[in-house]
């Protein structure tokens, strides 16, 4: 079944369209991506910006053009961290219907991270069967702990990597102290995150989204973005915190010429690098197993089931 989704984060928004049979992997059809900072100012105010929303709904009707290009049967357009918290997420979500013809679906922690669990599910490979998931946003993270024969525990924390730029480290490039606090700030949020989660201990360590990936493709040195040398890549803690000692010291201008950082991303990547050294190191994990798959391919899922159950009633 060929489903579309356009997944719009706090940072980055994203289209995928891909073929699901239910037995394997998604099969991409096109995928688009574009770094569009929605949530921009959200932690602070709880507003969208206009100019904001506007950038985001330009590219909804540019995604609807090659969405229609590719002959769905389906489609979906999802909302994460930023639309969720807004207060004028009525503005907005009105504005996409009425400007793009897009109905979005605003999905809260929970079930964004579900979702994800389906994403990543379907990209494993066949030797992991119980894992931790963390995907690291714009302006949360999830956790999601699956077992095979039990139901999976997940919990979404309000740390993404444009929320703590914001919060905490405003200096460019970070203070030591802002650092020490957003450290701080990471490590109780994991440990109270671990009081739902409960024991990890043998749990293969799965990372997906934007501040993952990007790490796996600097630590490749990828002066071109190749999804086969990010998928399954394992990223160590040591690796992490040699990046992190590259990313620091520079300012966000600076940060433009490491190799293997996504143009629009110089300003958030501190922050997640933190987000990820702090969350492997109380979560003892020496290792990641970097994952190109999460929650779009998880809504493509999750959308073709849905369609599927539809069609069969």
């Amino acid at each position: 079944m060929r489903v579309a989704c356009i997944d719009i984060g706090t940072l980055t928004c994203r289209l995928l369209i891909g073929e699901v049979d239910g037995h394997g992997p998604v099969k991409t059809v096109y995928s688009g991506r574009k770094i569009l900072r929605l949530g921009e100012g959200v932690d602070q105010t709880k507003q969208l910006k206009p100019e904001a929303m506007t950038r985001v709904i330009e590219a909804i009707r540019e995604w609807q053009g090659v969405i229609d290009q590719h002959g769905v049967q389906a489609s979906i357009a999802v909302a994460t961290s930023a639309v969720r918290e807004a207060c004028n997420r009525e503005e907005f979500l009105q504005r996409v219907k009425q400007e793009a013809g897009v109905e979005v679906e605003v999905i809260d922690g929970q079930e964004e991270a579900r979702r994800t669990l389906l994403g990543l599910r379907s990209g494993l490979p066949d030797s992991v069967h119980d894992m931790l998931g963390l995907d690291i946003g714009g302006g949360s993270t999830e956790f999601i702990v699956s077992r095979e024969g039990q139901p999976p525990k997940a919990i979404s924390i309000d740390i993404g990597a444009v929320r703590l730029s914001e919060r905490v480290l405003k200096s460019d490039p970070p203070s030591a102290s802002e650092i020490q606090e957003a450290e701080q700030l990471i490590h109780s949020s994991t440990q109270q995150a671990l009081t739902t989660l409960g024991d990890t201990s043998g749990l293969t360590f799965v990372g997906t989204a934007g501040t993952i990936t990007s790490l796996a493709a600097i630590a490749q040195g990828l002066t071109t973005y190749v999804p086969e040398r990010i998928h399954n890549y394992i990223l160590t803690l040591e690796t992490v915190k040699i990046i992190e000692q590259t990313i620091f010291p520079r300012k966000k201008s600076e940060r433009t010429s490491i190799p293997g950082l996504e143009p629009g991303r110089e300003e958030v990547i501190a922050a997640g690098t933190l987000i990820l050294r702090c969350i492997m190191e109380e979560l003892r994990q020496d290792q990641c197993l970097v994952s190109e798959y999460g929650l779009r391919e998880g809504v493509l899922v999750n959308l073709a089931q849905q369609s599927g159950r539809s069609g069969q009633a």
